[in-house]
């Protein structure tokens, strides 16, 4: 059975996070030290987090369902001054030693790219100074408009960035937040029918499943629905803009790294495609490669922990890159193509499979698509394309002889149930060959 969804208070979260913080105390932590998190999510989670956050700790947040090995490595490098498994987290809260906590997060929590080739990097921005560590609150509350009326309805693992931003900023606003648990379409109907939340974050997955439903919740409830994380089918999006009150559905573009876009439902109807413009206090632009900078504030700042050779790649004249390709309009509005880690080169020519994923896209018959490179000893890689929908393969390729250059073309598709995502709903490409034995 599936557990009944937690409300959240800001009210009851405060006293948790005082009581958090006075755990964290009593164990010998102090500002500047790192506690590293292992769990699921839960109001203990975040009162853990925002407890260490509001007295400059340092929270190191972890794939809860990491192997043994991974967590050594991740662990081994991020040498936390403490580390809180599952009810260890859960018996940080109820205490009667409670300390007073700043009004403003002193830092940011310090994660772990996913590592899409290589190891994966530790994304620290130390501590924040009182200015900064405001303006950095203010900015998202101005960004997402966070209101103590608000009951935002968490729909990923609270280990991931985004999710955690999006529930903070409620809480701080005076706002409560609902987890539900491990997203279940059925379940986060159910959630949201009884509640009547006003604001979620999900991915593109979360709402292809969420259309697939027999009957929709009632979504009159909403005024904010914002959706990154990998690219969002077209007929998805214009489905979701016609189920939502007007202006409630936004998209963003960012990473670990740092917020770099946000984008309105009437800016995107204007201009299908783009990610939005860049957020408050920031600069985007793109190199002669395609290659995409983000200027920001000096609170938006990052290094990967203890790599300095990475993070000065990172870098270029107060602006990071994460490696993705994009291009910008004449009104400065961003389009993605993909990530340089995804590119496909065969024979020598560069295939960028966001490209490519948009034309499959384009069939009636075709609801998703992830297209990747495998090996091939006469071209380097080939390009390979996973599809959902009613299609035959044959019958895909043949279409596509008319859509899309030769080179660009999947040399193999496969029809499947469902594309394989992680838990934020992202296509790792790298492993889709692997894991479907390609």
């Amino acid at each position: 059975m599936t557990p009944a969804a937690q409300l959240v208070t800001a009210a009851d979260s405060e006293i948790a996070q005082r009581q958090a913080a006075g755990e964290l105390k009593r164990a010998g932590l102090r500002s500047g030290d790192r506690v590293a998190l292992l769990a699921n999510s839960s109001p203990a989670f975040i009162a853990v987090v925002l407890g260490a956050l509001r007295t400059g700790i340092i929270p190191v947040l972890l794939h809860a369902n990491l192997l043994v090995k991974e967590q050594e490595l991740l662990l081994a490098n991020s040498e936390p001054a403490k580390v809180l498994r599952g009810e260890e987290v859960e018996a940080m809260v109820g205490g009667e030693l409670e300390v007073e906590l700043a009004p403003w997060p002193l830092a940011r929590p310090m994660l772990y790219t996913s590592g899409t080739t290589g190891t994966p990097k530790g994304v620290y921005s130390g501590l924040l100074n009182e200015s900064d560590a405001a303006n950095l609150l203010a900015e998202e509350r101005e960004t997402w408009g966070f209101v103590a009326s608000d009951i935002h309805l968490v729909a990923s693992p609270l280990y991931h960035s985004a999710p955690m931003r999006f529930t903070a900023g409620t809480l701080l606003a005076g706002g409560s937040v609902l987890l539900p648990g491990r997203f279940e379409a059925p379940t986060f109907a159910a959630a949201i029918e009884q509640w009547q939340p006003t604001s979620a974050f999900v991915v593109p997955a979360h709402l292809q499943r969420l259309a697939a439903l027999a009957e929709l919740p009632s979504l009159g409830g909403f005024r904010l629905i914002a959706h990154a994380g990998a690219p969002c089918p077209e007929a998805l999006k214009r489905r979701w803009l016609s189920l939502l009150p007007d202006g409630a559905l936004w998209e963003f573009y960012s990473s670990t790294e740092g917020q770099v876009t946000a984008c309105s439902p009437h800016d995107w109807l204007e201009r299908p495609g783009t990610v939005g413009r860049a957020r408050q206090g920031r600069v985007v632009s793109t190199d002669v490669d395609g290659m995409i900078w983000c200027g920001v504030p000096e609170y938006a700042r990052f290094e990967y922990w203890r790599d300095a050779e990475r993070t000065s790649a990172a870098w270029r004249d107060g602006a990071f890159t994460v490696g993705d390709i994009g291009r910008l309009d004449a009104e400065q509005f961003l389009y993605l193509d993909g990530r340089r880690d995804d590119l496909v080169i065969s024979g020598g020519v560069n295939v960028y499979p966001l490209e490519v994923e948009r034309v499959l896209l384009e069939h009636p018959s075709v609801s998703d698509a992830a297209v990747f490179g495998v090996d091939d000893e006469q071209w380097g890689q080939r390009v390979c394309a996973l599809v959902v929908g009613d299609i035959d393969a044959d019958s895909l390729m043949e279409w596509m002889r008319d859509q899309a250059a030769p080179y660009k073309r999947p040399k193999q598709i496969l029809v499947v149930d469902e594309i394989p995502v992680n838990s934020m709903g992202k296509v790792r490409r790298s492993e889709l060959a692997k894991h479907l034995n390609i």
